[in-house]
């Protein structure tokens, strides 16, 4: 204790007493540096002044991508830990850690609501759940996606951030990318539109399989797209790589995007894209045209 304390009633010293600021008031920018105050994030859709787009969850990205209200959908019940995989810590408890961490049963959500006023149903990567990886849990998630689109005969999109196959479940993993690809075949049988949204990292098994089959490929401002990263692509290579490779605008040159499409634009272009696929009248006057910001 200082002697100004020493001096100063105890009375005063609570009324002016340093006063705790929450630790997560603001948040840095990966891009700039810059610290940007959460509520001015979260009112710009977590999309920071330098046009950042942070990672974000199911239950934000159904609240910026449906008109205001939506159901969502239980996935199917997998086996636990089928290979009884344990490397520093066993599968079971990462996979328990995960769901504790993020309240989901694993790495996929899905959502059936309206966007611009047409019923469709959204698949959603969580990223945070061991890195949207693709495991036999997201596999028959995806699955169940199409099979919902099917029997309510809506478009299904999917926004996709993973980092690709599930190492703790092995071959099992790999097996998904066949079994996802039939389910989009199946939503093409039914000549119901299939539209990907890739949003920051896209890689590994999820973009070698549904990823890259969608009836068009939309994709977030500088959004990391591609299989194997850029590290092990300079390893390998020992060259340096092209200033943005990899990312959604240099993948858009190239033709592997269709559009890049800033987060608070998607409700609008993906209404406009699948009222065109489907060969529907364009939305009334009265549709929302951005995002719900809440």
């Amino acid at each position: 204790m200082n002697w100004l304390q020493r001096l100063t009633p105890p009375g005063i010293q609570k009324i002016f007493g340093k006063r705790d600021t929450p630790d997560n008031l603001w948040v840095k920018c990966p891009v700039s540096g810059e610290a940007v105050f959460r509520k001015d994030l979260e009112a710009s859709l977590h999309v920071t002044p330098a046009g950042h787009h942070m990672r974000i969850g199911p239950d934000l990205r159904f609240k910026y991508t449906f008109d205001g209200h939506w159901t969502e959908v239980s996935l199917p019940d997998v086996i636990k830990d089928p290979l009884k995989f344990k490397d520093d810590k066993s599968y079971s408890s990462r996979i328990a850690a995960a769901r504790k961490k993020t309240g989901r049963q694993d790495a996929i959500a899905i959502g059936v609501g309206a966007i611009q006023g047409l019923e469709t149903t959204v698949l959603v990567h969580d990223f945070s759940f061991m890195g949207g990886s693709l495991g036999m849990g997201a596999g028959e998630g995806f699955l169940k996606a199409c099979e919902t689109a099917v029997e309510k005969r809506t478009p299904l999109v999917a926004f996709t951030a993973a980092g690709g196959a599930r190492m703790q479940e092995g071959a099992l993993s790999l097996m998904q990318m066949p079994r996802t690809t039939l389910g989009v075949n199946r939503l093409s049988e039914h000549k119901l539109p299939y539209i990907v949204v890739l949003t920051d990292p896209t890689t590994g098994g999820v973009t070698a399989s549904y990823a890259m089959l969608g009836d068009v490929h939309l994709a977030e401002p500088g959004a990391l797209i591609g299989f194997a990263g850029p590290r092990v692509i300079e390893q390998t290579l020992r060259e340096k790589l092209p200033e943005g490779f990899q990312r959604s605008e240099y993948l858009l040159e190239k033709g592997m995007v269709d559009k890049v499409v800033a987060r608070n634009r998607l409700p609008v272009v993906l209404g406009n894209l699948m009222r065109t696929l489907l060969k529907r009248p364009a939305a009334s006057a009265n549709t929302p045209k951005l995002a719900n910001t809440g």
